[in-house]
């Protein structure tokens, strides 16, 4: 593949995120530390190669702290997901963030690689988490990636400078 661009997602029609989210969420409703967000009405970025979007970052800004809220990328291994990571880092750190944070699941051990390789620490492990996730947004599988049970959130964090 070709190289791709990163777009602030202003710069795209609305349902094209949305049938984006609903590719690989199942829904636009995403579940983090027992809130509810709708990811496509969140700031965010995409990547488009010729038109086709390939990926998608969204966010949460609260005080000084970045919630990287969903992360996506249809094409491995040509640094869709870094540049992502890293139109939403430039992002956090113009609103005054201090840290970026996310939360992902136990059973995404692919996840957890590549952010750890990409600065990110582990910070908490909320055990059965899912549980009350599972409360807001019912459709959450009880098995994961590998046939791993989905229980528990990690959350892992990078800090900012600014």
């Amino acid at each position: 593949m070709e190289t791709f661009d990163i777009r602030s997602v202003d710069e795209i029609d609305p349902q094209r995120i949305i049938n984006f989210l609903e590719r690989r969420w199942g829904s636009q409703m995403v579940v983090s530390r027992g809130k509810l967000h709708d990811a496509a009405a969140l700031p965010g970025f995409f990547a488009c190669h010729h038109e086709r979007v390939i990926g998608l970052a969204t966010y949460h800004i609260v005080d000084a702290a970045c919630e990287l809220v969903t992360l996506d990328s249809e094409v491995e291994e040509i640094g869709v997901g870094s540049a992502l990571i890293d139109a939403v880092k430039k992002a956090a750190v113009a609103a005054g963030c201090h840290r970026l944070w996310l939360i992902t699941t136990n059973d995404n051990l692919p996840a957890l690689g590549f952010y750890q390789k990409r600065g990110f620490r582990i910070t908490a492990v909320h055990a059965n988490a899912l549980e009350q996730s599972r409360q807001l947004k019912p459709q959450i599988p009880h098995t994961g990636l590998d046939g791993i049970p989905l229980r528990d959130e990690i959350e892992l964090e990078l800090p900012l400078t600014p």
